[in-house]
């Protein structure tokens, strides 16, 4: 797939916030335009357009770029995710999947369209579906190009070659910093603060960590190196995790060490 990151400046949205000639609205996109007409004031508090609400994909790249406050970025950030939301099927259904995960774990109230609109860890999701395509692609300059401007945005660090499964929760998202070698695979919860990175002894194509599907790391932790959190396992708020994680157990500590499980234990999301 060949992303033209071009193809869409100069054209002009539709008028009223109204659907493309020939689109049906989605659900996200109906609520999306139900939201701004309750709250007008929105559109500039947000810098978003209610006009270019007529599609999915044009929905999820207004809300990328509106949070980007470089002004004079934001217009390119736009086509750029816009381009690849349409063109990149698996960005947009993983992108779609992060904001349904996260609303269903959130306990805001409002549904997807809130999540997708406010949530911190749902943009800085977005951006990594944005550059990870680019990078897939080869344009790995212009992946770690938007990298940087989206670390300013969201205050994280996430390496567009590190691979994200779909339905992943980032809890504020905030200081989240994922290296390059990295897999998390699909409905890992992480909150703020969680390092995944290398111990700086291994310069392999394995020096990150793999964090199996349905993970819990807790805030502040320390993953580091070719370790495993396994399936449904808990990493524990705080914990520097070093060495393999075995599946649907839960560690805690510095180092991490196995942690029993009771009744009334918290066994993740």
């Amino acid at each position: 797939m060949n992303i033209d990151v071009t193809h869409s400046a100069g054209t002009a949205p539709p008028a009223s916030g109204e659907p493309a000639a020939g689109k049906a609205a989605t659900r996200l996109v109906r609520d999306a335009q139900a939201l701004f007409a309750r709250e007008p004031m929105i559109r500039s508090i947000l810098s978003i357009d209610p006009a270019e609400f007529h599609s999915d994909a044009a929905l999820l790249a207004a809300v990328l770029s509106g949070a980007v406050s470089d002004i004079g970025a934001r217009e390119s950030v736009a086509d750029i995710a816009l381009a690849i939301f349409e063109g990149d099927a698996d960005a947009l259904e993983a992108a779609l999947a992060d904001v349904a995960n996260t609303s269903r774990k959130n306990f805001e109230p409002g549904g997807e369209i809130t999540t997708l609109l406010f949530a911190r860890g749902v943009h800085a999701l977005l951006a990594h579906r944005v550059t990870h395509s680019l990078w897939r692609e080869g344009r790995t300059d212009l992946a770690l190009a938007l990298k940087t401007i989206f670390g300013r945005a969201f205050s994280t660090d996430i390496h567009p070659a590190a691979q994200i499964g779909r339905g992943i929760w980032l809890d504020h998202g905030l200081g989240l910093v994922v290296g390059e070698t990295t897999i998390i695979e699909d409905e890992v919860a992480i909150w703020h603060g969680v390092t995944l990175g290398s111990t700086l002894k291994d310069s392999g194509e394995e020096r990150h960590p793999r964090v199996r599907r349905g993970a819990t790391i807790g805030a502040a932790a320390i993953v580091l190196g070719n370790v495993e959190i396994g399936a449904g396992s808990v990493v524990a708020a705080g914990s520097v995790v070093l060495s393999d994680v075995l599946p649907g157990t839960t560690v805690a500590g510095v180092p991490a060490r196995l942690k029993a499980r009771s009744a009334n234990s918290f066994t993740g999301f």
